[in-house]
């Protein structure tokens, strides 16, 4: 009789459940924040449901180089349209100098945000250095370190055209057959998705 009047506590074994609920709960919240980060760094690291299309046209450099990598010892706080020469500045080269000094102009009232360079091996031809001088005022000049420049930018031939962030990170590569156009697009992506330079 006096067992029926003690109703059985029931909190003895709620405790357990909201325990176990506790957990589950915990495990759930830590899966949210910790399995994206996982699931992210094993599609960059095993190239798993990577997108196959692009909204660039040149070669996206990746691998955290920088302009020192290339033999161009630079500092420049805001975006750079940079040519390399690895010979002399002939035709090709003198083509995208042109048109790195054509795209900084286009990019309108963003114009500020980017500077164009030119860094080659060999000094420039005398009338060509005359020229720079005079038409473009604005166009930065610096060394290139021939020997750096082959083993950072691999056996690539010939002048190039390179995107480089104001941190100096090479962004993106083109070759003497860029149109211009298309480069201009792309430079102006960057700067809409970039909060520097």
């Amino acid at each position: 009789m006096g067992a029926a009047m003690n109703p059985p506590n029931t909190s003895d074994t709620q405790a357990p459940r909201s325990r176990a609920r506790g957990r589950l709960q915990l495990i759930l919240i830590l899966a949210l924040v910790i399995g994206p980060m996982v699931l992210a760094t094993g599609m960059y690291k095993l190239q798993f449901w990577v997108p196959q299309s692009r909204s660039y046209h040149g070669e996206l450099i990746g691998n955290g180089q920088t302009r020192a990598d290339i033999g161009v010892p630079a500092q420049e706080q805001r975006w750079q349209i940079l040519v390399t020469a690895p010979d002399a500045c002939a035709a090709d080269c003198q083509q995208l100098v042109y048109l790195a000094r054509q795209i900084q102009i286009g990019l309108g009232r963003d114009a500020s945000r980017a500077s164009h360079a030119l860094a080659s091996a060999a000094p420039v031809a005398a009338a060509y250095d005359a020229q720079l001088q005079r038409e473009y005022p604005q166009l930065q000049r610096y060394p290139l370190d021939r020997a750096a420049y082959l083993k950072g930018a691999g056996a690539e031939q010939g002048p190039r055209l390179w995107i480089v962030d104001p941190h100096g990170n090479l962004v993106l590569r083109y070759d003497a057959t860029i149109k211009g156009k298309v480069l201009l697009n792309d430079l102006r992506h960057l700067l809409k998705l970039s909060n520097i330079g």
